[in-house]
């Protein structure tokens, strides 16, 4: 899928971003600089804990020198922060301007299914959902699966699903047959649908080998549960990435038998998401290989 194309450019174009059709041949690997640098960051999150403990024992201590030091440690992370944050936005806005080659054309049929887990607290940012909605939309995607743990994005399904057909619409010919396709499969899911899920599984799962006149238990396997979610009517495919939103780098109560095989991605807060991090998530995504046991 080439992001180029005419009918990927007209969209891109009407969120505010620049798509060239013909874009130089500016080409400098922000990629993995931008790596090591959220490499670092995790670091020095590990170390959220003790540096706390340090903090609050110079606090105590009295030691004007050690506080002063401790201010120049703030500034230079601070910094350090401001400067991580800068280059990211740099990078977003020359991948969405066209400007990398190596995001331009994107094998988008490697993401068949992609799962977007989402801060319940962030969730409430409705029109901030919409444009997310938009962008992968826009870059091809077609089938796609909102969750948040509180149920927030559950109330807003109906409403954004009627805007997102609205619009498509309104740009396409009326009398179009394929509108209807083009829109998105949008499945939401929260937390309990995860919890009802495994209960009506074990449930099944008692009946069919504890509560019947068969004496011999068998171990029950993955299989066994897969089985059980299947007749209760849990059938959805398992997400090939997910990408999430918020301040926790986890996947915060997706099922977890749907995300076996997921490649699970952190984007960040979703007040600052950025088109082009999304391309270079779904890009960067096509571009693993995936060896599967057996």
């Amino acid at each position: 899928m080439a992001l180029n194309c005419s009918n990927n450019s007209r969209f891109l174009s009407g969120f505010g971003v620049r798509v060239f059709p013909q874009p130089g041949k500016l080409e400098f690997d922000f990629a993995r600089l931008i790596m090591f640098l959220r490499w670092l960051e995790a670091t020095i999150l590990d170390f959220g804990d003790e540096m706390h403990k340090v903090y609050m024992w110079i606090w105590s201590s009295g030691d004007l020198g050690l506080r002063l030091l401790w201010h120049i440690l703030h500034l230079i992370l601070s910094t350090w922060y401001f400067i991580i944050g800068l280059m990211g936005s740099v990078e977003s806005f020359l991948i969405s301007s066209g400007l990398f080659k190596r995001y331009r054309d994107l094998d988008i049929s490697k993401v068949q299914y992609l799962a977007v887990a989402i801060d319940s607290d962030e969730a409430l940012q409705t029109l901030k959902v919409l444009e997310l909605l938009r962008w992968l939309e826009a870059i091809g995607l077609r089938k796609v699966c909102l969750y948040d743990t509180a149920g927030v994005l559950k109330k807003s399904k109906e409403a954004l699903t009627l805007l997102l057909k609205n619009e498509r619409m309104s740009s396409e010919t009326a009398s179009d047959p394929l509108v209807e396709e083009k829109c998105l499969s949008l499945e939401v899911i929260s937390f309990s649908d995860g919890k009802q899920a495994v209960a009506k599984a074990a449930d099944v799962l008692l009946k069919k080998h504890y509560l019947s006149s068969n004496t011999e238990k068998p171990k029950l396997t993955e299989s066994d549960m897969t089985d059980a979610l299947g007749a209760i009517g849990y059938r959805e495919p398992d997400p090939d990435l997910m990408l999430i939103y918020g301040p926790a780098r986890c996947h915060m109560g997706f099922p977890a038998w749907r995300i076996r095989y997921t490649e699970i991605l952190h984007m960040g807060p979703l007040k600052s998401m950025k088109i082009g991090a999304l391309i270079k998530a779904i890009h960067r995504y096509t571009m693993v290989h995936q060896n599967y046991g057996t």
